[in-house]
């Protein structure tokens, strides 16, 4: 049987609005994607996630979409698409869309529509009320918006909105809705995708099974994993599903439902273990994650483009990783999260953002790194919101950090200028010049050793007791003769490490953050520098 290519994947997140302009009119555009695909592959990235480049307001990020089956003429055309598939063909590398339809812009023409005439075919495109229900429906954004249900004067009824009152939501209930999403993903896909992250799933799923319930809403699943299957047997859903531990397996619905699910869960513990420098909260969630479906896959990041979103934790853990994190108001998001980026929130030192992405690299699953953080870039916390992380990627010393040479009046964002994560300070070309290569290299070759440590992706795992607390000890195996110990210390403290295994009597390292002298006691013992990694495999695999 041929290998699930996402097992052993790495993907690169992409805003394509923010990443490279390639005609000078200030924003980002697909065009300037394309030419920075050398950039990817020279990383070792065999995936991208390109977050919303369709037609917007862009009154939030590009996710209030108004044509979902066009590109916004500020990022290009569709054409540039074609071609940006070709090139990442070429370039081995796989393309994942952003599929965002639990809702739409208010000026998406349906709604337009839905709101002018109450016996139009589009008014049950949408979900609306005569009255506010005592739902208990909360708004995703709860310091923003006042509720989810907003009185629409021309359609005389309120219509909801899980999101922000621009964005209504799709009603997934009915069937024509249905069909348009499918209409959607067979457009995508015959251009040559990989599949989609699917935005927001919970809330579309919920709205899907109203009012017959979980099981209508749980066949929506099977629909889109189905329908996309036929047409692109190798193509992947990756669902934004951050729910309680108990409920994944209602989204992954024993393989026939979300091909991967993005791991909050993990995702919130990686972050406590950063802020104590402790192990145990990684040890403990991966031990509490339920199997994955045979083809099946968890996905996890450090961060991604909304606010570090820590709802998963206890209140206690939460205040304790803000504390250590955002301890200033003004870093914090929603009530719930951090709205910063990894390098700020690890004081810029290289070694510990080394060490992160080596965490990230060496969990059971498909890592993603965020545009931008193999560089170390900074944030701007002037932006509101969650577009603090949203900010131009920083290319070169010169002027925009090389991503437009549109005048600074024209530009989507503003670059990062001042301080220690401005650009003439962090971009890609001063660090392919520095003598070690800085964080860039050492981040390239986490992530080109991890896709040749297959076990990583294939296997299964197992956490080692090696009595450090600081040192996150994971074995893995591919079922037959293939193992891979993975160690990275999260202190800033020189440690000793003994692996329990007999098995594992005579490992040689694959890759490691310094050079370690071979120990010469039975059983070894492993040293690991402060914020060290060392990953391992067995001599006898290693040279046979």
């Amino acid at each position: 049987m041929q290998p699930l290519w996402y097992r052993n994947a790495v993907v690169y997140a992409v805003d394509p609005a923010l990443f490279r302009d390639a005609n000078g009119d200030g924003w980002g555009d697909i065009q300037g994607l394309t030419r920075r695909l050398d950039h990817l592959r020279g990383l070792g990235a065999t995936c991208v996630w390109i977050l919303p480049f369709y037609p917007s307001p862009f009154k939030d990020g590009g996710y209030d979409i108004t044509d979902h089956l066009s590109v916004d003429p500020r990022l290009g055309t569709v054409p540039d698409v074609v071609e940006l598939l070709e090139e990442a063909e070429e370039a081995g590398i796989r393309v994942l869309f952003d599929l965002v339809v639990q809702h739409t812009s208010d000026q998406h023409p349906w709604f337009q529509e839905a709101r002018s005439d109450p016996d139009s075919p589009y008014r049950d495109y949408y979900v609306w009320a005569d009255e506010p229900p005592d739902d208990g429906l909360e708004s995703v954004f709860p310091t923003v918006e006042d509720g989810v249900w907003t009185w629409d004067e021309e359609a005389g009824q309120y219509y909801r909105h899980m999101f922000y009152a621009h964005e209504p939501d799709l009603n997934t209930a009915n069937p024509e809705v249905r069909k348009e999403i499918r209409r959607i993903m067979a457009f995508w896909l015959r251009l040559g995708v990989s599949g989609f992250r699917v935005d927001a799933v919970p809330y579309m799923v919920s709205q899907a099974g109203a009012p017959a319930g979980f099981e209508d809403a749980a066949d929506f699943l099977r629909e889109l994993r189905e329908f996309v299957s036929l047409r692109h047997p190798e193509a992947v859903l990756v669902g934004e599903v951050d729910v309680p531990l108990e409920e994944y397996e209602d989204y992954f619905l024993d393989g026939e439902g979300l091909t991967m699910l993005l791991n909050f869960w993990l995702n919130n513990h990686v972050w406590l273990a950063l802020a104590r420098g402790e192990a145990a909260p990684v040890h403990k969630a991966l031990g509490e994650l339920p199997p994955t479906p045979r083809r099946s896959q968890f996905a996890n990041w450090l961060r991604n483009h909304d606010e570090l979103d820590l709802e998963r934790l206890t209140e206690a853990e939460r205040e304790e990783t803000m504390r250590a994190f955002a301890p200033e108001e003004d870093m914090r998001a929603y009530g719930r999260g951090i709205r910063r980026r990894v390098a700020p929130m690890l004081g810029g030192d290289p070694a510990r953002l080394a060490a992160a992405h080596a965490l990230l690299l060496s969990l059971p699953g498909t890592p993603v790194l965020q545009y931008g953080d193999e560089i170390g870039m900074g944030d701007d916390l002037s932006r509101r919101e969650r577009l603090s992380v949203r900010i131009p990627m920083q290319w070169t010393s010169d002027e925009n950090g090389g991503f437009s040479s549109a005048p600074k009046d024209r530009l989507v964002a503003e670059p990062v200028r001042e301080g220690p994560f401005g650009y003439e300070e962090v971009n890609v070309y001063d660090q392919h010049r520095s003598p070690g290569g800085g964080l860039l290299a050492r981040v390239g070759d986490l992530v080109r050793t991890r896709l040749g440590l297959t076990e990583i992706g294939y296997g299964r795992h197992r956490v080692l007791d090696t009595g450090c607390p600081s040192v996150v000890a994971l074995r893995h195996d591919d079922g037959e003769d293939g193992s891979v110990v993975t160690l990275v210390n999260l202190a800033d403290a020189d440690v000793e490490v003994r692996i329990p295994d007999e098995d594992l009597d005579d490992l040689v390292d694959v890759l490691t953050d310094r050079e370690y002298p071979r120990d010469g006691d039975d059983p070894p013992v492993f040293k690991v520098g402060p914020y060290g990694y060392r990953w391992m495999r067995p001599r006898a695999h290693v040279f046979k």
